[in-house]
């Protein structure tokens, strides 16, 4: 393709009648001002959609414009230009067209750039006009490090050789000491995990080889597969860096440490095991600089939001957030500490370990060794005279009286239970051993939740539920089942070829009225349930899935799998 002409883009939007000639002078007005490119400037005043002005120009310079939303990256020709270029230049190899490349710009207009990445790949250019919204978050998925981290995993495998591992040379080195290969390869593999959107990283010694494992929207994808050589070298750097005991292989350890990826603060939290083979890492992956989110921010349904707001702003009572290990129980009772926290209460917050640090509140993290446990220091924050207290878990049946006690006196107290759904929570209660006037006078709510990985907006397509799928949503829907579309992601390189980006919550919510009070005052589970049931008709996380699935947010199949938790 011939090297394209320099053209003013405003004039160029003003000939084919996307912009008015008042929204081009308040745009370069604008501009003089601030300095920002014009095309930005269009956009956020809300002049021309990002597409219209993609594909205005793309007409002009007669190029084609591409829609990356179908787009199947091609690993061999993605490199050819490195991804330090592709992010400086807005630009990406697309394909291939005889002896030429095709590669997206989303500022064609810069000839620099274009000519700079001719340079680059050493050959003819095409040029096709994309949008720089869908470019930037493509960048993250075409340009994994997982190739990057093999070869340092390598690196790291040939300078350690057949020598054994020292304490001593390990524990040399400085955190400052970047040149390691040790070092250089857990920085990557952090990297890697932050741009996956990583909530762990499992490093596990096999056999013949150690596997590094992402979860990722609450699934674990192996991303590489190395020497077993380099796992004693990885495992020891790791606990220097949490202050752990590296000479101690048969007990297992946990600690936490802080990291900087990409300018954001990462709080890791670290567990080691010994295992057949080696010692197990899991490192739990807590981002301080994404800041704490709002209920407003969680996508509750409106019902659930408005009666779980009146219950926590509520003087007194207990208020319990139930469901497995990484349901977002945390998130969720941190959202509510943000709304309730201000300078005319005192909030306490008693943690194993804390994982989000607010401003204005008094957080304290438990520590068994010292005997600081969670019944002591609840005891303790008592005597604080606070107003509202966070108890991270209620772990055994002291903590659970202690803090339905301070429920009972004029305290609002939050915390989190593991149970199956939001029914069996007073019943788990009441087996720890707790009285059953405090379960009954205290607990104001109970709520349940679960997360489900949502669809790919970029990949979603209409879906036929299979003959199973539909008899399960039967249950839920009954003869409307044929009513609704159902959809679900193909697969694309936003979303790894999953079908799934990012999650939501499906929640379910118990309030202890004055039927349920009576019933748990009798002392019979099978009457408490079968009240709890009549109250909750219609509300359950079952319930709250299907609607997810019925709105398109969510596959069936997804669906399915999360309700198999919490099924009778």
């Amino acid at each position: 393709m011939v090297r394209p002409e320099r053209i003013l883009l405003g004039d160029a939007l003003l000939q084919q009648g996307v912009l008015t000639d008042e929204q081009l002078k308040a745009a370069l007005v604008e501009q003089r001002h601030s300095g920002r490119k014009l095309g930005h400037i269009f956009i956020e005043s809300g002049y021309v959609t990002e597409e219209a002005l993609a594909r205005a120009l793309a007409s002009q310079l007669q190029a084609p414009f591409l829609d990356l939303k179908s787009f199947e990256p091609k690993p061999e020709l993605i490199r050819l230009l490195p991804e330090g270029y592709a992010r400086r230049f807005r630009a990406l190899v697309l394909g291939e067209r005889d002896d030429a490349l095709l590669v997206g710009f989303a500022d064609p207009t810069d000839l620099q750039a274009y000519d700079d990445i001719g340079r680059i790949v050493r050959r003819p250019i095409d040029l096709a006009v994309v949008m720089e919204s869908q470019l930037l978050t493509l960048f993250d998925s075409v340009y994994s490090r997982v190739e990057e981290i093999s070869d340092l995993a390598e690196e790291l495998n040939e300078d350690l050789g057949d020598m054994p591992i020292e304490f001593g040379n390990l524990a040399g080195l400085s955190a400052g000491a970047e040149d390691a290969p040790v070092v250089r390869l857990l920085h990557t593999v952090f990297e890697e995990a932050m741009k996956s959107r990583a909530s762990d990283i499992h490093i596990e010694p096999q056999e013949q080889s150690l596997i590094i494992r992402f979860r990722i929207d609450g699934v674990l994808r192996v991303q590489i597969e190395s020497q077993l050589n380099i796992a004693t070298a990885l495992v020891l750097r790791l606990k220097l860096i949490s202050e752990l005991d590296i000479s101690e292989k048969r007990l297992p350890q946990d600690g936490r440490f802080n990291v900087k990826v990409r300018n954001d603060s990462l709080d890791v939290r670290i567990s080691t095991m010994p295992t057949q083979y080696g010692e197990s890492v899991v490192m739990r992956l807590l981002n301080q600089s994404g800041g704490i989110l709002g209920l407003d921010r969680m996508q509750m349904p409106a019902n659930v939001l408005a009666r779980l707001r009146h219950a926590i702003n509520r003087p007194s009572g207990m208020v319990l957030v139930t469901g497995p290990t990484g349901s977002g129980k945390t998130t969720t009772l941190y959202a509510a500490l943000s709304e309730l926290s201000t300078p005319e209460k005192k909030v306490i917050t008693v943690e194993d370990p804390v994982e989000y640090r607010l401003a204005g509140i008094n957080q304290v993290q438990v520590n068994p060794k010292i005997g600081l446990s969670f019944e002591r220091v609840l005891r303790s924050a008592l005597r604080q005279d606070p107003d509202i207290i966070l108890v991270g878990e209620m772990r055994d049946q002291q903590t659970a009286e202690i803090g339905l006690r301070a429920a009972l006196t004029g305290h609002m107290v939050l915390s989190t239970l593991h149970t199956n759904d939001a029914l069996s929570t007073p019943i788990r209660l009441l087996d720890m051993g707790v009285p059953r006037y405090m379960v009954a006078l205290s607990l104001q709510m109970v709520l349940a939740q679960r997360l489900v990985r949502t669809i790919c907006g970029n990949c979603s397509g209409s879906f036929a539920p299979l003959p199973h799928e539909e008899e399960w949503l039967r249950y839920e829907l009954g003869d409307e089942v044929k009513v609704h579309s159902y959809r679900r992601g193909r697969g694309c390189a936003y979303c790894g070829n999953t079908g799934y980006y990012g999650r939501q919550g499906v929640y379910e919510i118990l309030e202890m009225s004055q039927a349920l009070v009576e019933v748990a005052n009798r002392g019979n589970p099978q009457d408490f349930m079968e009240v709890g049931r009549q109250q909750m008709a219609g509300n359950t996380l079952r319930r709250d899935a299907v609607r997810l699935v019925v709105e398109g947010r969510t596959t069936i199949e997804e669906a399915m799998r999360i309700s198999n938790q919490f099924d009778d």
